[in-house]
């Protein structure tokens, strides 16, 4: 039997190709668990794999889709059996082995895990990585000490699909949340989701000549990187956090160690990609407790494997508000 996936293809060094093609099963990669692909998404890292010199993608042709959700269709593993409803993300699914971008992806057991109750396939993809990522975040601040009584809790990217996640669960926990943002039309999509307030994002996107300036956030996530992660750093509350989960403004963070002398700070790193097995049921936990439900639905958009393309492009570009679903059946 055949199946429609995403096939990206290489010609030369400096061009790739990504149509949608009919495949055959046997041209998927070794796993001891075959899904029938219901639901995948479209994140940062998809984006960068549909690029020529992506520095993720060794081997092509390849099929990305870092996430996916979907129902169990063969196992020769006993935790999972034929009718399960499963859930997919990381584990370097979609670099180095193919991907969600596809009707069927054949995964090693190890990687998944069993759809939460009371999410839908498709809900699990509009939490996605991104999702799972943000709570990974909100646990690790409220494990370091985070409370709603400490003040305003800064999201940098909001709008994005990290940033949009963590704004909307952290406004259902009763927290204040600064939404950072350099596009103004997105402000009344961020108040919707939980936000106190806006912060423009030229107003923290650049370094502060002094490395302490007033104490003004209790915690941080933190999507961005780069220069406005080295300014919140020296403008977090004693004993705050930031949670750092991306670097959309760069990879190199031009801070001093005072912040964290002087004020105790911490700069927890988040990694949702080798995260173990129990720490991925508790923050899947949190996201179907604390994360609405109706604010999921209006940050989330569905799409095609067709449109997968023009999307990564968008999404590299800053462009893609919220999050994609992408239905691998239509």
């Amino acid at each position: 039997m055949t199946f429609n996936a995403l096939l990206i293809e290489k010609s030369g060094e400096a061009e790739v190709s990504a149509t949608v093609q009919q495949l055959t099963e046997d041209r998927l990669p070794s796993g001891n668990v075959t899904v029938a692909v219901e639901y995948s998404t479209v994140n940062y890292k998809d984006g960068l794999c549909l690029q020529p010199k992506n520095g993720l993608v060794r081997e092509y042709p390849h099929v990305p889709g870092i996430d996916f959700a979907g129902t169990v269709e063969a196992s020769d593993d006993p935790r999972y059996q034929p009718g399960d409803k499963v859930v997919l993300t990381g584990w370097r699914v979609g670099e180095s082995h193919w991907g969600g971008l596809s009707q069927k992806a054949r995964v090693n057991a190890d990687w998944l895990v069993p759809l939460p109750d009371g999410l839908t396939t498709k809900q699990a993809m509009a939490i996605g990585t991104a999702g799972f990522a943000a709570v990974l975040a909100v646990v690790a601040l409220e494990d370091h000490g985070l409370k709603p009584d400490r003040g305003e809790v800064l999201v940098t990217g909001a709008a994005g699909g990290v940033g949009s996640i963590a704004t909307a669960i952290l406004g259902n926990l009763g927290y204040e949340v600064a939404a950072v943002t350099g596009r103004p039309e997105t402000e009344d999509y961020l108040k919707s989701l939980g936000a106190s307030r806006i912060v423009a994002r030229s107003d923290i996107d650049t370094v502060s000549k002094r490395p302490l300036e007033s104490e003004t956030w209790a915690g941080c996530v933190d999507a961005v990187g780069g220069e406005m992660l080295a300014r919140v750093i020296g403008q977090l509350k004693y004993g705050g956090s930031v949670a750092a989960v991306g670097l959309a403004g760069g990879a190199k963070l031009p801070t001093s160690v005072i912040p964290f002398l002087l004020r105790g700070v911490n700069l927890l790193g988040i990694d949702s990609v080798m995260q173990p097995y129990e720490n991925r049921l508790r923050a899947w936990q949190r996201i179907a407790t604390d994360l609405p439900l109706k604010k999921l639905d209006a940050m989330t958009h569905s799409a095609t494997l067709a449109d997968v393309p023009t999307l990564a492009t968008e999404i590299l570009k800053g462009n893609i508000r919220g999050r994609v679903v992408v239905d691998v059946n239509h």
